[in-house]
């Protein structure tokens, strides 16, 4: 009896604890950079709702549109840098503006990275009736003539999209400004010429094929991700588990603070999104948005984002997209 009066007591004790640390944000707030009904603003909503019932005050969305990014950036380094509470929506894209110097003199080392709010994944995807069955069949295709393959996505090149492509061919040691990459409006203009045959393999986000999956014109060799991802997805291999583990792209989305930010600002912050990350309407909230759950926080969600950055830096680079 006393002992199961102990563990009572002892996790009462431990949430009261998480809670009232998430109870010291007085007045959270989460910056969406753009305008209202885009990603961020996605971002910031499931932050909004996932941590309900987490922190005791509810979270404010602002709007700070300008340079995709640039203008939060901006602020969260010059008379913002310690807030201790306001977290600021980001994306892949966003990494990448950072990796490939679109925002001026700020970068990756300039914000603490906070906590995910999910991610969904890119696709190496083909008609159905390719002659590329797996992916070991258009990756032979480009070792032995990298340009005999056209590919395309809704982006230009240096963009998200045209990054995927560019990790795919990098995976065979080859180098990505020799590769065919067509450059779509959008990721419906590119499943267009897809199906129309303009390019033979769109590297495009794995999320969105479900529709095109049901009416089987379409074929997933690969999701570039480290491990499968549950149904409908469940049975297109990853590219990891086909030997190439640095073809990964995750389309993540996430929060970052000012880097001034004392170390109880942004740990109150982490100890929420730890918590929530528990609870069933977190993950309701995630997968409503149509992202997959992707949680983790604090100074290891810190480091691997810096990984990231570095390494779409590297690749940027090899592409002529940097100048040293």
């Amino acid at each position: 009896m006393r002992l199961r009066l102990f563990a009572s007591t002892l996790i009462a004790a431990t949430v009261f604890a998480g809670v009232a640390m998430a109870q010291d944000i007085e007045r959270p707030e989460c910056i969406a950079p753009a305008q209202p009904g885009g990603g961020f603003d996605l971002t910031c909503r499931i932050a909004q709702k996932g941590l309900e019932g987490v922190i005791a005050n509810p979270i404010q969305v602002t709007f700070m549109p300008g340079g995709i990014g640039a203008v939060a950036i901006n602020l969260f380094n010059t008379t913002r840098t310690d807030d201790p509470n306001a977290i600021v929506a980001f994306s892949s894209g966003s990494l990448l503006n950072m990796a490939t110097g679109k925002y001026g003199e700020w970068n990756e080392d300039d914000v603490r990275f906070t906590a995910t709010a999910g991610t969904d994944y890119g696709a190496v995807i083909v008609r159905a009736d390719s002659e590329y069955k797996t992916l070991a069949d258009l990756m032979a295709a480009l070792k032995q003539d990298v340009g005999s393959v056209v590919l395309g996505a809704g982006g230009s090149v240096g963009s998200q999209d045209w990054m995927k492509a560019a990790l795919l061919v990098r995976a065979e040691n080859l180098d990505p400004r020799q590769m065919r990459y067509v450059a779509f409006d959008g990721g419906g203009d590119a499943m267009s010429g897809l199906l129309g045959g303009s390019i033979q393999v769109y590297t495009g986000d794995v999320g969105e094929m479900i529709s095109q999956l049901d009416a089987g014109t379409v074929r997933i060799l690969a999701v570039m991700s480290k491990e499968r991802l549950p149904e409908p997805f469940a049975d297109i291999p990853t590219t990891a588990e086909l030997g190439y583990p640095d073809a990964e792209w995750a389309i993540l989305r996430g929060y970052y603070m000012g880097k001034n930010v004392s170390d109880e600002a942004y740990n109150a912050w982490v100890d929420a999104f730890k918590q929530a990350y528990g609870t069933e309407k977190w993950q309701e909230t995630v997968k409503a948005q149509g992202l997959q759950v992707y949680s983790v926080a604090g100074e290891e969600f810190n480091q691997e984002i810096l990984g990231r950055v570095d390494r779409m830096r590297q690749i940027a680079k090899e592409a002529g997209l940097i100048q040293e």
